[in-house]
């Protein structure tokens, strides 16, 4: 599969953004990822050795089709250097050296959606060496996923094979080597990774 871009939806759990100290939006806030981050058919992934901080967040992906409809949905991963993004957004900087680092989008295999009806209620979990990290609805979701969509395709050249990143519900936090994560959403596909 080639992935040429990764859109992304920041700040789309209230408690999530509260706990990083940010205002809730107001429309969705879209920062983006190179296709070339993400990391597929594996069950590994390597932090980068530059960086000190990388925060998990987990989240619910949503792939475009050649007509631009979302038929196929995955569990994914969107790391962050969390210190480094703090010192660029105090400077008005862009995020892309926090947010766009090889290997910062793990995903899962792509299971079949019929329609986004059966991802408005799902929970969506990321578990670090046997502790749940990370737990949300999808139903806690600022913007709905109908929402995502239409803004995404509405202002930028969004591909067939992009994949759409619908934020993260809070619990960030920092991995390290060796770590063992368990990424799932309810009843459609769970993931195992090791940080390397």
């Amino acid at each position: 599969m080639n992935i040429r871009n990764i859109w992304a939806i920041g700040r789309n759990y209230a408690e999530h953004a509260k706990e990083l100290g940010n205002d809730i939006p107001t429309e969705p806030l879209i920062f983006l990822k190179a296709g070339s981050t993400a990391v597929l058919n594996t069950s590994e992934f390597l932090l980068p050795s530059w960086a000190t901080d990388v925060h998990h967040e987990v989240e619910l992906a949503l792939l475009f089709d050649e007509h631009l409809k979302v038929h196929k949905a995955a569990v994914a991963l969107d790391l962050t250097e969390r210190t480094l993004q703090a010192k660029l957004k105090a400077k008005g900087s862009p995020w892309t050296l926090a947010k766009s680092f090889t290997n910062s989008c793990p995903l899962s295999d792509f299971f079949e959606v019929e329609s986004l009806a059966e991802l408005k209620n799902l929970d969506v979990t990321l578990t670090v060496n046997g502790s749940v990290r990370q737990r949300g609805n999808t139903s806690q979701m600022i913007f709905t996923l109908e929402r995502q969509i239409e803004y995404v395709l509405g202002h930028f050249p969004v591909c067939p094979g992009d994949v759409l990143l619908t934020g993260t519900p809070s619990g960030v936090a920092a991995l390290k080597h060796g770590d063992e994560l368990v990424a799932e959403i309810q009843g459609k596909i769970q993931k195992h990774w090791r940080v390397r």
